[in-house]
């Protein structure tokens, strides 16, 4: 919790501290793309699935070939995973929706026509919905903490990105820092106990191509 608080006071904290600048050159705009995403833990591999995010953004230029772009998103992350750790586990999939915070921290050289830039992107999010399907079994929906997944979550971009006049493209990597799970340790039986045994240390990560036309 400690790590989510700070690194949403350091994205809330950028965002004001360039809108405050009184040389920053202010667009606004709209933007989304495809989300790769996939879960990891220690022993079990999920597998990539595609989805998507999409919402608006802001671009504040500043001196010095730096600009910061925050933008609020609706973000869905998804997965196939394996149910034990064995070859022949049926597999589930699994998909969380989040209202998304990403702040990108961009610097690149003006070059006229265009612009290449570095990308170093903090985020947090919070989930708004969720679906778990296992086979053989009815679609949970909607299942959160105490039991099931976390609504919180955290984690950082790196990529780079090519502006062309008003049109923007962001290749980026997003590493997430927070625990997917939310498990009580005397929770019995139910979604949850079969999460935990799936990937208790199970996190989304995976790239994002992101497209923005900026005004």
């Amino acid at each position: 919790m400690k790590k989510l608080v700070f690194a949403a006071v350091l994205s809330l904290s950028l965002v004001f501290a360039c809108m405050a600048e009184s040389s920053a050159q202010v667009r606004f705009g709209v933007t989304g793309g495809a989300t790769f995403s996939k879960l990891t833990k220690e022993v079990i591999k999920g597998e990539n699935m595609t989805k998507y995010h999409v919402g608006a953004t802001v671009q504040l230029k500043l001196p010095l070939g730096f600009s910061i772009q925050p933008s609020l998103i609706y973000n869905v992350k998804g997965s196939r995973f394996s149910l034990l750790d064995t070859p022949e586990a049926p597999s589930a999939d699994l998909s969380v929706g989040y209202l998304e915070l990403p702040v990108s921290v961009q610097w690149g050289p003006d070059l006229l026509l265009f612009r290449p830039f570095l990308d170093v992107t903090p985020f947090v999010g919070y989930g708004l919905n969720n679906k778990l399907s296992i086979p053989g079994a009815d679609v949970i929906k909607n299942t959160w903490n105490g039991n099931a997944i976390s609504r919180w979550e955290y984690g950082l971009g790196l990529g780079i990105g090519l502006e062309i006049w008003k049109f923007q493209v962001i290749g980026r990597y997003n590493w997430n820092m927070g625990s997917l799970l939310d498990i009580k340790e005397d929770m019995a039986g139910g979604v949850g106990s079969v999460l935990k045994n799936s990937f208790e240390r199970g996190k989304f990560g995976g790239f994002t191509l992101t497209a923005a036309i900026l005004f």
